[in-house]
């Protein structure tokens, strides 16, 4: 932890794969948020895709999410990270969160020394991709429309955030994701997406996923739990055969490789059950 204009702040990698990987996140949970301009000071000097702040409000908390350049509406890895720490400062429970987008909750269990947490996103919502926007993400990544799989159409997809899924039809495809950040950045802000979730199934149940983050100045993130929520209920609006939940394992191909769970549950639109274990870096 660090102690900066006395700010205390925690660094801690949410979706780990034990003892290694998951995403790095800072959080801040202090009696009232600090000004807008402080928080965007703060994550911008921490460096991580995102930087949680909460403050306790009503039977709730406040919570805002900050990338080093611009507020983000929601996060799920850098939830994981504050139920982590929630849990540890105040004991294993269920704790509301009030967010930009609504209301959502974090859980957190401890289990042989470590934390797992499980987050309820915001309400899910998809919708068949334009061919011109898919057209010019395909055109950013250097792919082309036969590179994705026929089963998976592309789509936008919203829980919190929304995101761009493109499902590749080969894992090798998958492995060999590159871009210019400024182009991706631009393309993202065009078309208000928080990431570009590209994403392999290697079963029905079990997904390999790259998320390309440039509006947040980060070429990928190697755990996205937002995004993982979306493709959760992208999945249930088009009827896969998710028998309940999915794995997704991201972040491999940059040597950080991180564990999501996405529980689905049956009513259209209701919020994803994201959990992953997390660690203090």
């Amino acid at each position: 932890m660090e102690n900066r204009n006395e700010t205390e702040i925690l660094r801690l990698a949410a979706f780990s794969n034990g003892s290694i990987g998951g995403n790095p996140a800072g959080v801040v949970v202090s009696d009232t948020l600090p000004s807008d301009p402080e928080m965007q000071r703060i994550a911008a000097d921490v460096g991580y895709s995102e930087t949680v702040f909460a403050a306790p409000q009503g039977d709730g908390w406040r919570v805002r999410y900050f990338s080093p350049v611009a507020e983000v509406a929601f996060c799920g890895h850098a939830t994981v990270a504050l139920g982590s720490v929630l849990a540890d400062r105040n004991g294993e429970g269920a704790y509301p969160l009030d967010i930009n987008a609504g209301r959502i909750t974090v859980e957190a269990t401890r289990n042989g020394g470590g934390t797992r947490a499980t987050l309820v996103s915001p309400p899910t919502r998809s919708a068949i991709a334009d061919p011109t926007l898919v057209q010019s993400a395909l055109d950013l990544f250097g792919f082309a429309l036969t590179d994705l799989n026929p089963a998976l159409p592309p789509s936008l997809a919203h829980a919190g955030n929304d995101h761009l899924i493109l499902a590749l039809e080969k894992r090798s495809t998958l492995a060999r994701m590159d871009y210019d950040l400024e182009e991706g950045a631009r393309l993202m802000r065009d078309h208000g997406l928080t990431t570009i979730n590209l994403v392999w199934a290697e079963t029905p149940q079990k997904f390999h996923s790259r998320n390309a983050f440039a509006v947040g100045g980060v070429l990928e993130d190697p755990a996205t739990g937002a995004a993982a929520a979306a493709l959760a209920g992208y999945l249930r609006d088009i009827d896969w055969p998710h028998d309940g939940a999915i794995d997704i394992v991201q972040g491999q191909d940059m040597g950080a490789m991180s564990l999501l769970r996405a529980e689905i549950g049956t009513t259209p639109g209701e919020g994803i059950r994201v959990s992953g274990s997390t660690r203090v870096i």
